[in-house]
């Protein structure tokens, strides 16, 4: 039943991902390499108009399922092709992560709690990051949050239609932590004759009928390629091997847990603790969410590919857990949950001042005052928690996070990151070739920038080894070349006769060899 205080939580959750999210969406170009891979490919499903095939530089791509494909490409048709448009899919999927969040809330322990599980959600930094991110996490996160939510709700056709759809977003691993985190409460709560009222033929049905169609078309397009390729490398081959060996560490994950929940992190282990405790009606709730959690956190742990994003399925049951754990300590008014929480908050926010300090000694002196800025944010942000700290004010240090969080993100796509991008992106580069390209002559590519100069320049390219430049070169007496600023300046002087740069772009070169 909808009631007016359901209807403005709802307009204040909105609005919150209104202005985190969608105002800031198409400020930034696609960022090197991820973003324009999933931007590209979708593009290219429309050029084609194959919608089965995921292809891109003309070539079929078994790197992921299609559904973020499909959405990026109907994102595409509804506002054309941008920057917005790409991105679009995860901020909407975003804020209707965290709509979905306040309602399961709401119905497992109250509107306050539900309210607050889904700001906490929202404005934490790894959501907001990828909240703008042109990749398949939040969609993934959304299904699988769905699937979950469902199950424990005791929706068991809307579970495997959600399950299904995380497997056609990103594969095996929406039906492993769908069916593992699922049984394992069951088990833990000693309730496996729930099984018996899963309907699970008919479950099966519904599963098969959502996720095996596009798996069994591209079996029967591409065979055992597809097989290998998707489920042998992307798989299993990326879980059991590092694909960026300076990653696999094993503590990999905490400091990203630490910082991606910022601000909400000093009441991590406090609704942990407090959840592992509990022992009233809604004990099993929290267990299922503690398990969640808990199983996202260790699939990834082991898993020996690491990328921050990849735990991004935890944030939805540990912002139910804080919701939950803080209108709990609120209504008793405990205000010693306050003061720990702004302690733990001092700690950390002293490690990220430290780490502003560092980077500013390492980078030019226009962006200094750009960190010191941010720093001066966190500062402030840091004295009005404790100053509602002192206060024992609940709902006061639940606004200045949530504002804090709002004024840190308006400065970091307004201001830092505008500033810090052409870094990180080939735009720049791309619109620079296409004003002087001969559209005859060959056009060599580092691997990390062909998909942003693909997406931006409609020329695909060539992938070329850039230790291997000055052999290419040798090979081509006319070509275009966009490589790192290292590998040209590391040429010999013979072969950077009769060369010319067209542009240089932070760390990017483009010049060409002969004279189009």
């Amino acid at each position: 039943m909808i009631d007016k205080k359901m209807c403005l939580n709802l307009a204040l959750i909105i609005g919150v991902a209104w202005l985190l999210s969608f105002i800031h969406l198409g400020n930034l170009p696609l960022l090197d390499p991820d973003e324009p891979v999933y931007a590209q490919t979708a593009l290219e499903m429309l050029q084609h108009q194959d919608f089965i095939s995921p292809r891109i530089y003309g070539n079929f791509w078994y790197d992921k399922p299609p559904m973020y494909y499909w959405l990026v490409a109907a994102s595409f048709k509804l506002f054309g092709v941008s920057e917005f448009a790409a991105r679009f899919p995860s901020a909407l999927l975003a804020a209707a992560g965290a709509i979905l969040i306040y309602l399961s809330g709401r119905k497992l322990f109250n509107d306050r709690a539900g309210l607050l599980a889904a700001l906490i959600l929202i404005t934490s930094l790894e959501y907001f990051y990828l909240s703008q991110a042109a990749v398949t996490d939040m969609t993934l996160t959304f299904f699988l949050s769905g699937a979950l939510l469902a199950f424990l709700h005791r929706k068991y056709l809307l579970f495997y239609s959600c399950a299904a759809l995380a497997v056609v977003t990103k594969g095996p691993v929406g039906l492993v932590f769908c069916g593992s985190i699922g049984l394992l409460y069951l088990i833990a709560t000693r309730n496996l004759q729930q099984l018996k009222q899963m309907k699970l033929v008919r479950g099966i049905l519904v599963f098969s009928a959502l996720a095996v169609p596009w798996y069994a078309a591209m079996i029967h397009f591409h065979g055992m390629d597809f097989v290998n390729t998707f489920l042998g490398f992307h798989n299993i081959t990326r879980f059991l091997q590092p694909e960026h060996p300076e990653g696999s560490l094993w503590y990999y994950y905490i400091p990203v847990l630490l910082i991606g929940l910022f601000p909400w992190t000093p009441f991590l282990f406090q609704s942990f603790g407090a959840a592992y405790k509990e022992r009233g009606q809604v004990k099993n709730a929290l267990i299922f969410f503690m398990l969640w959690a808990s199983l996202v956190f260790l699939f990834f742990t082991f898993s020996q590919t690491k990328l921050v994003s990849y735990i991004l399925p935890m944030y939805p049951p540990v912002a139910l857990l804080i919701g939950w754990y803080l209108d709990q300590a609120w209504a008793e008014r405990r205000a010693l949950v306050l003061k720990w929480g702004s302690g733990i908050l001092t700690l950390l926010i002293v490690c990220i001042e430290a780490g502003l300090y560092a980077a500013a000694n390492h980078v030019t002196a226009a962006v200094q005052p750009l960190l010191a800025k941010a720093a001066l944010i966190f500062v402030l942000v840091l004295l009005a928690n404790w100053g509602m700290s002192y206060r024992k004010d609940f709902r006061g240090v639940i606004v200045v996070n949530v504002t804090g969080m709002m004024v840190f993100t308006f400065f970091l796509m307004t201001q830092l990151l505008p500033f810090m991008a052409p870094s990180f992106h080939s735009k720049e580069i791309a619109n620079a070739f296409t004003q002087n390209y001969d559209r005859q002559s060959p056009v060599y590519v580092a691997k990390f920038y062909r998909p942003g100069f693909a997406f931006y320049s409609g020329v695909p390219g060539e992938e070329f080894n850039p230790l291997e430049l000055q052999a290419t070169l040798a090979k081509n007496p006319k070509a275009y070349f966009i490589v790192q600023k290292k590998y040209y300046e590391n040429m010999n002087p013979e072969f950077k006769e009769n060369i010319r740069v067209i542009a240089a772009v932070e760390d990017k070169i483009l010049f060409v060899r002969g004279n189009p």
